[in-house]
């Protein structure tokens, strides 16, 4: 365990001097003229934007039901939160009211990236009392799937000759929503249940060095695991990139609402992990294990949530070299290596994302929660820097 967090401070000095140069308020301000020209697309078709299909054309989400489809609401939001800007508090309300009835959908454990990214952090700028009741009819939805004897919310109802109830390191985000709902109704209903999904996922999730199964299949008679495996990465043994940022925002999330210690050790050691993994301009590739200099595309989706998590980890450390990490993330990808030209990839702000690798899914192309994340980390790192 010591050896994994010692590895966060070798490169302290360094990065610290290397990113005094980084304007945050100048890369915002970049950001949001070109997140302009996709809210304009995305008015002209009544559509919300996912990623870029293989012709370079925009990929909208499913009308109805599209795990992603809350990204970009919550990105308006964002701007919103920065400029106070009526058009980007018009935007988010217009895009997440397309997709306002999936919140009585129970068919999918996504609803906390779908309702809270939107009309969650919609409700936080606002106090809008439509915003927090489909916040909480969505919680609703969200906690009819879980199961008390594998004390988890299932995540997929599909592929069933996969798995048996399968919950995937990505559901530890969608626990947000359910906090919130408990402080918002005064219940603690929707509250236990995170916890105990939290800390199921802890005592199954993960590997001796902290790094964590995308899948773990639950036999729903006892609770047992059945197997560990993956679905997105690489391997059943490897490490998935965005998988590790899941765990890595999951658990200081926990303890942001929580302040259970264990939960803020788990997230060190997380963040030790992946800082020992990372490349030398901070963004990984789509999985940690990959050897193959044919599919080495790069996941800035996975470094975006790094960099958002490892500031508020830093907020409760106030160990610098958390801090000094997220911002050469950030500045690297505010590069002009990330960093959508502009007008270029139909507005959407970084490039060089990878969804669903082994499906063959959204591959070295902009996608919606890498935009949503990079915004989130800007303006917490902006925020940091005026205190």
């Amino acid at each position: 365990m010591k050896k994994l967090i010692i590895v966060l401070t070798v490169l302290a000095g360094l990065s610290s001097c290397k990113n005094q140069d980084f304007d945050v308020d100048a890369t915002l301000k970049k950001a949001e003229k070109q997140f302009s020209v996709l809210l304009d697309a995305s008015y002209a078709e009544n559509k919300i934007p996912r990623s870029l299909d293989e012709h370079g054309e925009i990929d909208w989400a499913k009308r109805k039901m599209d795990w992603t489809q809350g990204f970009f609401p919550g990105a308006c939001w964002k701007l919103y939160e920065h400029t106070q800007d009526a058009k980007w508090k018009e935007g988010a309300n217009h895009f997440q009211n397309l997709f306002v009835d999936a919140k009585d959908i129970n068919t999918t454990h996504d609803l906390g990236f779908m309702f809270y990214c939107s009309f969650g952090e919609g409700y936080k700028l606002t106090k809008n009392e439509d915003y927090k009741q489909v916040v909480i009819d969505a919680s609703e939805s969200l906690i009819s799937r879980y199961d008390s004897i594998v004390g988890c919310i299932k995540s997929w109802d599909f592929g069933k000759d996969r798995w048996t109830f399968p919950v995937i390191i990505d559901n530890m985000l969608n626990l947000e929503m359910l906090f919130e709902a408990s402080i918002l109704t005064g219940d603690d209903k929707y509250k236990n249940i995170a916890i105990n999904h939290a800390n199921t996922t802890l005592k199954n999730h993960f590997r001796e060095d902290f790094s964590t199964w995308h899948v773990v299949d639950y036999n729903p008679e006892d609770g047992s695991v059945f197997k560990k495996l993956t679905h997105q990465g690489l391997h059943n043994e490897s490490r998935w990139a965005r998988g590790q940022s899941w765990a890595l925002y999951g658990y200081i999330m926990c303890y942001r609402y929580t302040k259970d210690p264990k939960y803020l050790e788990q997230a060190k050691n997380i963040a030790a992990f992946v800082k020992s993994n990372l490349p030398e301009d901070f963004v990984p590739i789509w999985d940690f294990d990959v050897k193959d200099k044919a599919i080495m595309y790069k996941d800035a989706s996975a470094a975006a949530v790094y960099a958002s998590a490892y500031l508020e980890l830093y907020g409760y450390t106030k160990n610098t070299v958390y801090k000094d990490l997220a911002e050469s993330i950030l500045k690297s990808l505010s590069s002009d290596l990330y960093f959508s030209a502009y007008g270029k990839n139909g507005g959407f702000i970084l490039e060089h994302n990878v969804g669903n690798f082994p499906r063959n899914s959204e591959i070295d192309v902009p996608i919606n929660y890498a935009d949503y994340y990079y915004l989130e980390g800007l303006l917490r790192l902006k925020h940091i820097n005026e205190e």
